[in-house]
């Protein structure tokens, strides 16, 4: 009996710890949240009923990322929290002392130092003890300040993130494919380019004050502490007693946030710890956690059982995915018909059959349905050989890297391929199209409605069937159609940042504007016969000129209209909208002559952006670079020393505030 659980063990460890290695290292994920904790309970249970802990049972281990670089061992050991999934455990652990309750976010730990004022390293938790140095990375990290007021030894531990939008806007941009916002930040980190980290927009959030040589013992009192050096740290309640109720209350509060979608970044739970710092050092490390440091509170994922109706195969993007229908549950107080099974492999590992098949389906994290267990199968699993959108023929591919099966369509010009790129087209950049989500595309594509941009100007011709669709109905249907007649009238920039011509972005396009008309830029770059006498560049170099603009972005715009099959969808497109070239003539000549370049944090302008469209409507010209051309550099950190600032002072360029342009350039 105890070989036969020892074996049990082995396999357990085996399957957990493959899946920890891929949701740590930006690969697919191999099976859901839920399931590996109740794979970790059941191996918990049988070391517990064994006396038996074998080597590399993750119960005794923290999760490794393994992000290549220099090694560096850990000042203070960045070990797991203990979970649980019941708020009576969570009461007993407080034991009625004052406690804070936060997010458990959803990325990367990574361990930030300061020393005299200025960042020192940062490192990723690593194994807990050794982590990778990244600090080479941490300016393209937002919210790691490379100096703060504080003079003295600081040890910090936050969370590396990215938004949801964030990350739905980088998929659409780039074209990459990612299963969720972790993967991306993981994948992230990985890379050596620093403006190409900074793309992805990740985010730190400090979590915990991990040491400062000042004396304060309360961890509320060192999280507020943060804030006032200008760091963004954790949302956090607290409570002062900690009954059942009053914690439930709270977990509540935070619930309704990640239900309603309120909350911008991904986390997968939440974190219970004592105000009083000294008294949790006083716990003893069990395992790879420290008792009293913290305990992590998973949701309680609520099931049910259900029968699969049959398997909807859906192709977005790059891959055709296998979706479940099956009998109508009530989960989380909603309604539940479908749940994605993600891909070949997972409805194998699963055993998915036929219609009839007997599933157990939840709502993870409270919003993603998940067909976790198949209890009775019926039938056989059926892969479809062509592609439900196209028809063309599909073909199965295995990953190198993690052998998950996945089905995609061979047909490249397939619409449903093109899903992101529609995504971009309706966005609030582009088109502006309200109400229709890359979810709602894929549907409209998926329905054989659209195949092209000018097709969303016919979906009035299904309105009817869109109204008696599912999570629709007449008001839905008819404010789409609304929004997209107010698209019709579009600024020039918008229509074409929506075209998704590679390398341009809204910058670019309103650069390209700023010089030509649309119509002298289709003009130009669909022109076959250009002097190569009297014009002085390569033919698809005839936008590089334009400041900002260059031979890549040229060649690419180029391209993109001297391919027949684009050119013929822009014409397609152009009778259903009325194109406004807005006034971009500067409105003024307070910056003339002038070039800025803007680094850090501004505050009396809402962004950047805005500040550089001030500049530029004052004649003035943004540039991304110091160079001998530049007439200032914007730094509300006039004193610091970062490369910007060293910079400038090398080549005698002046350093000015916010303040100061305000002072000089504007009439207020």
């Amino acid at each position: 009996m105890a070989d036969n659980r020892v074996l049990q063990m082995k396999q357990l460890i085996g399957v957990l710890n493959e899946a920890s290695d891929a949701y740590y290292n930006g690969q697919a994920e191999l099976m859901t949240d839920y399931e590996w904790d109740a794979r970790f309970d059941e191996l918990r249970r049988l070391e517990q009923e064994t006396g038996i802990t074998l080597p590399e049972s993750p119960t005794q281990r923290v999760s490794e990322d393994s992000i290549a670089g220099q090694k560096e061992e850990h000042e203070f050991d960045a070990l797991s929290l203990a979970k649980t999934k019941k708020v009576s455990e969570l009461v007993k652990w407080a034991d009625d002392r004052p406690i804070w309750i936060s997010w458990k976010l959803d990325g990367l730990t990574l361990v930030a130092t300061y020393d005299t004022g200025r960042l020192s390293k940062v490192v990723t938790r690593g194994n807990g003890h050794i982590g990778t140095n990244i600090t080479h990375l941490s300016t393209a990290i937002a919210g790691i300040p490379q100096t703060i007021n504080y003079q003295g030894h600081l040890v910090i531990r936050g969370e590396a993130v990215i938004s949801y939008d964030d990350f739905d806007r980088f998929l659409m941009e780039s074209g990459e494919d990612y299963a969720n916002p972790r993967n991306l930040a993981s994948g992230s980190l990985t890379l050596k380019d620093i403006e190409e980290v900074r793309q992805r927009h990740i985010q730190w959030i400090p979590f915990t004050l991990v040491y400062i040589e000042d004396d304060i013992v309360s961890w509320g009192e060192r999280m507020a502490w943060l804030d006032q050096q200008g760091f963004h740290t954790i949302e956090r309640a607290f409570l002062e007693h900690s009954s059942e109720d009053s914690v439930a209350s709270v977990i509540n509060d935070f619930t309704e946030k990640v239900t309603s979608r309120k909350n911008p970044f991904p986390v997968d739970g939440l974190v219970i710890c004592y105000d009083d710092t000294a008294y949790a050092q006083t716990g003893s490390v069990t395992g790879h956690h420290a008792t009293r440091a913290g305990l992590a509170f998973k949701w309680q994922d609520e099931s049910a059982q259900t029968r699969l109706k049959e398997i909807e195969w859906s192709c977005a993007a790059s891959t055709i995915s296998p979706v479940a229908i099956f009998e109508p549950v009530e989960l989380e107080g909603t309604t539940v018909k479908r749940a994605s099974l993600c891909n070949i492999s997972e409805c194998e590992r699963l055993g998915i059959g036929g219609p009839g098949t007997l599933l157990s389906v939840i709502k993870s994290n409270k919003i993603i349905p998940k067909v976790i267990e198949v209890t009775a199968s019926v039938g056989t699993f059926f892969v479809p050989n062509e592609c439900p959108v196209c028809h063309a023929s599909a073909e199965i591919s295995v990953s190198e890297t993690s052998g998950t099966k996945t089905l995609h369509c061979t047909n490249d010009d397939c619409p449903a391929k093109q899903l992101r790129k529609f995504a971009r087209f309706v966005s609030k950049e582009g088109m502006n199209i309200d109400g229709i989500s890359e979810q709602t595309l894929a549907k409209f594509i998926n329905l054989g409605w659209v195949s092209e941009y000018a097709d969303i100007y016919n979906l009035r011709n299904h309105i009817r069937e869109l109204s008696l669709m599912e999570g629709f109905g007449e008001k839905s249907a008819s404010n789409i159609m609304r929004s997209i007649d107010k698209s019709r009238n579009v600024e020039a920039h918008r229509l074409l940042y929506a075209l998704n011509i590679p390398l341009c972005g809204l910058d670019v396009c309103k650069r390209l504007l700023s010089t030509y008309t649309l119509d002298e830029l289709v003009s130009e770059a669909t022109r076959q016969s250009i002097d190569l006498f009297t014009q002085q560049a390569e033919p698809e170099d005839i936008f590089a000129h334009i400041n900002g603009i260059g031979p890549e972005k040229s060649a690419q715009f180029v391209r993109w209209f001297r391919n027949d099959n684009n050119l013929a969808r822009y014409q397609r497109l152009l009778p259903n909208l009325t194109v406004i070239m807005p006034d971009i003539s500067p409105q003024g000549d307070l910056c003339a002559g002038l070039t800025f370049v803007i680094t850090g944090d501004v505050h009396h302008y809402k962004n950047r952006n805005e500040l550089k469209a001030y500049i530029e409507s004052q004649g003035g010209k943004v540039a991304s670079a110091i160079s001998g051309s530049t007439s200032f550099l914007i730094n509300n950190d006039v004193t610091s020393t970062s490369g910007k600032n060293k910079k400038a002072q090398q080549l005698g360029i002046p350093i000015i505030s916010e303040d100061d342009f305000i002072a000089y350039y504007t009439t207020s």
